[in-house]
């Protein structure tokens, strides 16, 4: 019966422990935002002709982390807001309280996170999934 216990309670430390490391971190998130922004800067200056010097993500606002299983892999869903400003050659323009949400995998050996982008227009119910490396 203590063996039991015992091997119980150590499976539940153990189930903890891992877990830590596997939440997206603030500062993941905000790498996430930019790799996506920086994505759209890049078809925006194509398309528009835009020259977009910069940005900037600050006041960074966590408010929902759901787990989900995307592809079979574990998976966030990360809701929030910032403020983004945006530098152009003469002046920047500032968006407070952009709402966001990303999603977030952390890959099979645990030590790299990729964003997802869900196609747009897919047509079926399961989505198709674009996936990218954050650095």
């Amino acid at each position: 019966m203590v063996r039991l216990i015992l091997t119980v309670m150590l499976l539940v430390l153990l189930t903890a422990c891992g877990s830590i490391g596997l939440l997206p971190t603030s500062q993941l998130v905000q790498k996430a935002i930019a790799l996506e922004l920086k994505q759209t800067q890049q078809k925006l200056n194509q398309q528009l002709d835009l020259d977009f010097q910069s940005f900037e993500i600050k006041h960074l606002s966590i408010t929902q982390e759901q787990p989900l299983t995307i592809e079979n892999l574990p998976a966030f869903r990360v809701r929030g807001s910032y403020d983004l400003i945006v530098k152009l050659p003469k002046r920047s323009l500032t968006q407070p309280q952009k709402p966001f949400e990303v999603y977030l995998q952390i890959q099979q050996e645990g030590k790299t996170w990729r964003l997802l982008l869900p196609e747009k227009g897919s047509k079926n119910n399961q989505p198709i999934w674009h996936s990218y490396l954050i650095q």
